[in-house]
């Protein structure tokens, strides 16, 4: 089984453990590719993945794909330049070591849930922060985001917030226009009589 979604430290079930080298193109192609998506990303979590199989890592990418987010590894010298002029910059400095990146594109937060997710079963990766809407995280901010509903029913609750005051204006509005007409109808009683 080949390791692939764009993987930039390629590494294959015979050459288990060794680099393969890219060439001068192909490192071009990499950074190329990674800015791309590191410029539309809304948010990207930094992993250590030291002492993960090639099985494990597998894992955790099935599971984030299956929520349309990525991850690669990738090399720190082309991940630097990659994330000049995107929403990574603020997080250049933390690319030592085996890093791992996961992308989200449309709910920041649920990349950050993924990953923790993961991390409950696997131990061995390591969360080293996450850049959020153009924000670097640490670790343990990146736990507190995670608290945090998702975007869906954090709109959902604004949306009903919105309409609690309107519909109590509209029952308001309803018992006095109700008191009013029984008040009527009582006046036009007492008249008839």
């Amino acid at each position: 089984m080949y390791c692939t979604s764009y993987i930039f430290l390629i590494r294959l079930p015979e050459s288990l453990g060794k680099e393969v080298k890219l060439n001068k193109e192909q490192k071009k192609q990499a950074v190329t590719n990674l800015k791309d998506r590191l410029s539309r990303a809304s948010a990207v979590v930094l992993t250590d993945y030291k002492g993960m199989t090639v099985a494990e890592l597998t894992g955790l990418r099935s599971l984030l794909r299956g929520s349309s987010l990525e991850y690669s590894v990738v090399k720190n010298t082309l991940a630097k330049i990659a994330a000049q002029e995107t929403v990574m910059a603020v997080a250049a400095d933390s690319l030592k070591g085996p890093v791992g990146i996961a992308i989200g594109y449309d709910d920041p937060v649920l990349v950050l849930k993924k990953v923790l997710e993961f991390k409950k079963t696997n131990d061995k990766l390591q969360v080293k922060g996450a850049v959020v809407e153009g924000k670097f995280c640490g670790p343990d901010v990146v736990k507190e985001i995670t608290a945090l509903p998702s975007r869906d029913v954090l709109l959902s609750m604004l949306a009903g917030a919105f309409q609690a005051p309107l519909s109590k204006l509209a029952g308001a509005l309803n018992a006095t226009v109700t008191s009013f007409a029984y008040a009527m109808e009582s006046l036009k009683s007492t008249k008839n009589n």
